[in-house]
């Protein structure tokens, strides 16, 4: 049977502080719970199969979004603490934040961080795991 805990979001966070790399905090069905700290420019990609929510803890997320509702125009989306974001699959999105911004992910188990750019020295393929606290 699975183990039932509660997770402390500060203690959780406490745990790491690099930014950029996921770390595994949880399961939902086939989701991951994923807690990432971020600062600066990522990269721009996709993901051709998922949908990723961003849940912003702390900080200010800049989403950078080529809209395909708008012929691929580029528009941002400003996303504050306590807010969430969901990028459809599909749609090429670019976080950014000039601060240090602390986020939870809530995306499939398949997601690899940078989507369609399998070997990015910003992928992550071995994902991190929080220890309960």
């Amino acid at each position: 049977p699975k183990v039932i805990r509660k997770v402390s979001l500060s203690s959780a966070f406490a745990q790491f502080s690099d930014h950029w790399s996921p770390r595994v905090a949880g399961e939902v069905n086939d989701m991951h719970i994923k807690l990432a700290k971020i600062q600066g420019d990522f990269i721009w990609h996709h993901h051709e199969t998922e949908d990723e929510l961003f849940l912003v803890t702390k900080g200010t997320l800049r989403m950078k979004i080529r809209d395909p509702a708008q012929e691929g125009k580029e528009r941002v989306e400003v996303v504050r603490e306590g807010e969430f974001i969901v990028i459809p699959a599909k749609v090429e999105h670019c976080p950014t934040c000039e601060d240090e911004c602390e986020i939870i992910l809530l995306e499939p188990k398949s997601t690899l961080n940078t989507g369609n750019l399998k070997d990015s020295d910003r992928t992550v393929k071995e994902l991190g795991k929080i220890n309960p606290v």
